[in-house]
């Protein structure tokens, strides 16, 4: 496996594959380039050391062939801004028109190919289609952190075709680095927070880091399952009943293992999914019959917040309550707030998964390392092998 630092790109074409998967308005404009602005300093990095840069991603999910909502042109501009430099477009990414302008690419320069994903051996991770894609470089690297978990054509299949010559780019070997960081080297104490609408999406994370963390905070609406599995009324709260059982092991274990398993005390309910609801504050096991709890209470607050400012190693995934909704949002806000405060004092906080990320955008906080991609990173601390890390390193 080579290294970006220390490769010599002279002359070199090298295919990158990124994500450029940004939200794009009804006029096609931007309305947050994070992805592109993470990538940026990959590509300046192989044009400064005299390579030539193919770039290739994937934008949405067209169903049939090229749409024009999914055309990676609205990004040139951007792009070319970003970089200083007009970026060309070839409007397909294989075939002769791809390959000409490829081949006569110079150093310095930058190709934009188009949607990956108007193919539907992408998806499929068709070997012919991956073999067509490398054709045209001589390098392959992969700064696709968020697509990392998917065993598609561009992400793991193409670098068979780079026995030699394959690489990660900076946002994927940060990404990696800061995971590693938490999960294997984090000074202790170890926080883990979770949060979210779901325990379903949560159980192999919570089984996996049980034997790693010091504390475990629950909060969001997971939490309920929880309370009910410890014989709590939740009232019209979201539960998964099917998990009671699921997440009673999970208590025991932790109990087994010593770690600090905290399940929010007090809940701000309401009468109904609304930001205008009546509200009213209660004990978490003793909401009444029609209500909902959609955030965690200040008595939880307290608790929590002790338990972060305590901690030397911080991973946060998920909100606390309903936080789209105003007066749903003040334990996200605080507990977002207490992270970037054990931040200031030393800690090391990785955050990562969309609605945390959103929420530490929305706040201004500041966190050792948030992560772009939330399923990758999920699937990372689940202990699996991502496919598009897998064949970089083999």
């Amino acid at each position: 496996m080579q290294n970006i630092d220390n490769y010599d790109f002279t002359n070199k074409k090298v295919i990158v594959r990124v994500d450029f998967n940004v939200p794009l308005n009804n006029n096609f404009e931007i309305t947050d380039d994070t992805r592109i602005r993470a990538a940026i300093p990959t590509i300046q990095k192989i044009r400064e050391s005299g390579g030539a840069v193919i770039l290739m991603s994937h934008l949405g999910r067209p169903k049939e062939g090229p749409e024009e909502k999914f055309s990676l042109k609205h990004l040139i501009t951007d792009l070319s801004e970003k970089l200083d430099t007009d970026v060309q477009f070839a409007d397909d990414c294989i075939g002769n028109q791809t390959t000409e302008k490829a081949a006569n690419l110079k150093p310095g320069e930058v190709l934009l190919l188009e949607n990956l994903r108007f193919y539907k051996e992408e998806t499929k991770g068709d070997e012919a289609f991956a073999k067509k894609l490398a054709e045209i470089a001589d390098v392959y690297m992969n700064d696709a952190f968020g697509t990392a978990h998917r065993a598609h054509a561009s992400t793991a299949i193409i670098a068979k075709f780079f026995p030699v010559n394959k690489m990660f780019g900076y946002v994927m070997s940060n990404e990696l680095k800061s995971i590693n960081k938490v999960l294997k080297e984090g000074e202790k104490p170890f926080t883990a927070v979770l949060g979210g609408a779901k325990v379903s999406g949560k159980i192999e994370i919570i089984n996996h880091l049980l034997d790693k963390v010091d504390n475990l905070i629950i909060g969001g609406g997971m939490m309920f399952t929880f309370i009910k599995a410890m014989g709590g009324n939740v009232g019209n709260s979201l539960v998964e009943d099917d998990l009671i059982d699921t997440a009673k092991k999970a208590m025991k274990k932790a109990e087994k293992l010593g770690v600090n398993f905290y399940i929010p005390s007090d809940t701000v309910a309401a009468d109904k999914f609304d930001n205008d609801a009546e509200k009213q504050l209660c004990q978490a096991g003793e909401i009444p019959d029609g209500w909902m709890g959609l955030d965690i209470g200040p008595e939880t607050i307290h608790t929590f917040k002790q338990v972060i400012e305590n901690s030397a190693t911080i991973l946060w995934n998920g909100p606390m309550g309903v936080f789209e909704m105003e007066n749903f949002e003040n334990g996200t806000i605080e507990i977002a707030k207490a992270i970037a405060g054990s931040t200031s004092k030393g800690a090391y906080s990785l955050v990562g998964g969309g609605d945390s990320v959103a929420a530490v955008n929305k706040y201004n906080i500041k966190v050792s390392y948030v992560s772009t991609g939330g399923g990758a990173m999920l699937e990372l601390i689940e202990g699996k092998t991502l496919p598009g890390v897998a064949a970089i390193e083999k």
